[in-house]
């Protein structure tokens, strides 16, 4: 039963029913729709983007299989250092570089020298002659180049006075080894780069190869010792 509402103007009159509300739950529910087909639409849009980007990669991946590889690049040789080790950094000396091998030459083979022989030589005035390189003096032989089979000659000197010209001619000896020792008397000679040499008993001298020289003069007595290598010579007379 409808209540009866007491008092006042409407007195006596039934209540109205309320129906305004359940249409405002249905403007409420279509609203809630409309949202959710918008969000919908964007997530479809961007689900074919997705797919888009996935066809572009795999195209890509395609194209790089496809494509020639290319050959790759020798590798680089490192330069080893040729700095003294004295020379470099406290850090680098910790590192060991191991040098390049260097072709060593094969040895020489020495020439076999020829057999020697025991000999003697005792002095005999007979002994000198005039057989020797200078008509001016006469030569004792001491028996060396013999016994060495021409490795080496000795032999004793003696000057003829008086020096002449002939003498004092310049000349150069080619041998490998040229020693002379005074025994007696003085000879004076002149070197090239070398000036005047006074030579008196027991003064020695060693004569290079191809020294330009010249017998300036000497005593009457005058003997020397001269023993060179190989017995074999060639002298050049330079005048």
């Amino acid at each position: 039963m409808a209540r009866t509402v007491r008092g006042g103007k409407g007195a006596g009159k039934k209540a109205a029913p309320k129906k305004a509300a359940p249409k405002m739950k249905a403007k409420a529910t279509g609203k809630k729709r409309a949202a959710a087909k918008k969000q919908a639409a964007p997530s479809r849009k961007s689900s074919a983007a997705v797919g888009k980007a996935a066809a572009k990669a795999r195209a890509k991946t395609a194209m790089k299989k496809a494509a020639p590889k290319r050959a790759a690049a020798p590798p680089v040789k490192k330069r080893v250092s040729r700095v003294p080790v004295a020379r470099r950094s406290a850090a680098r000396r910790t590192r060991s570089v191991t040098p390049p091998r260097r072709k060593v030459a094969a040895p020489r083979l020495k020439a076999a020298a020829p057999a020697q022989r025991f000999t003697v030589s005792h002095l005999n005035d007979a002994d000198f002659k005039l057989d020797g390189l200078r008509s001016y003096a006469l030569y004792r032989d001491l028996g060396i180049a013999a016994a060495t089979g021409g490795l080496c000659q000795a032999h004793v000197i003696r000057l003829l006075s008086p020096c002449t010209d002939e003498v004092r001619k310049r000349h150069v000896h080619e041998p490998e080894l040229q020693l002379i020792y005074v025994l007696q008397g003085w000879v004076k000679n002149e070197f090239e780069g070398e000036g005047v040499q006074m030579m008196s008993a027991g003064s020695c001298w060693l004569q290079p190869p191809g020294i330009k020289h010249t017998v300036l003069d000497y005593s009457a007595d005058a003997e020397l010792l001269e023993i060179i290598v190989p017995a074999d010579f060639r002298t050049i007379e330079l005048d």
